[in-house]
């Protein structure tokens, strides 16, 4: 069972829909006695971090999430929000990661006709870990954001506009894709696919 940890913070329906094309059981809650029964945990988000942050404070989610020894999978903001501060709210996150997450205007001065947000197709590379298990280097993989996580030791895939990013992070039973594995064709479905048999 995998359990879908809601806090209010959408995008829950494209995963939701790319479980059932896994045919996998799902829960969305945000019941920490719920969320403990499931085998491995997602954490979707689209939305503010500062406001993300205080959502899962809300609903007593910020302790269960750092202390879970279940694979989890972070996506967009979900893994934003396992990094350590994101610009955006000037908000310390969750901590998982030590990367910092910042806007991509921090870098318009190495491509001033960067376009803010990020949105579409790009590629990652320099793929690491299980997760990416059949997933060609370069393989091309949908995108929406204007905040990006550095590079640190725990990036397991790299993509770049206007400067290397992480798209990619883990460190243990945690995992990250800024990008949207659930809309992301066969390749994101891969993906998804690797993290329900980690």
């Amino acid at each position: 069972m995998i359990g879908i940890i809601d806090y209010e913070a959408g995008n829950i329906r494209s995963v939701e829909n790319a479980l059932k094309r896994l045919g996998a059981d799902y829960v969305l809650s945000h019941d920490t006695d719920i969320l403990s029964d499931c085998d491995r945990l997602l954490l979707p988000g689209v939305g503010e971090a500062r406001w993300a942050m205080s959502e899962l404070g809300k609903k007593d989610l910020i302790g269960f999430i750092r202390g879970t020894q279940k694979p989890l999978l972070g996506i967009c903001l979900g893994m934003q929000l396992l990094c350590s501060w994101s610009e955006e709210g000037d908000v310390d996150c969750l901590g998982i990661f030590g990367n910092k997450v910042r806007h991509f205007r921090s870098v318009l001065s190495v491509n001033p006709g960067l376009k803010i947000p990020q949105m579409g197709w790009n590629n990652i590379s320099s793929l690491k870990t299980d997760l990416f298990e059949g997933v060609p280097d370069g393989a091309f993989m949908y995108f929406v954001h204007s905040y990006f996580a550095d590079i640190s030791e725990d990036t397991v895939s790299v993509t770049e506009y206007g400067i290397p990013f992480s798209s990619a992070l883990r460190r243990g039973n945690f995992m990250g894709c800024q990008f949207h594995p659930e809309k992301s064709g066969d390749a994101g479905e891969r993906i998804l696919a690797n993290f329900l048999k980690i």
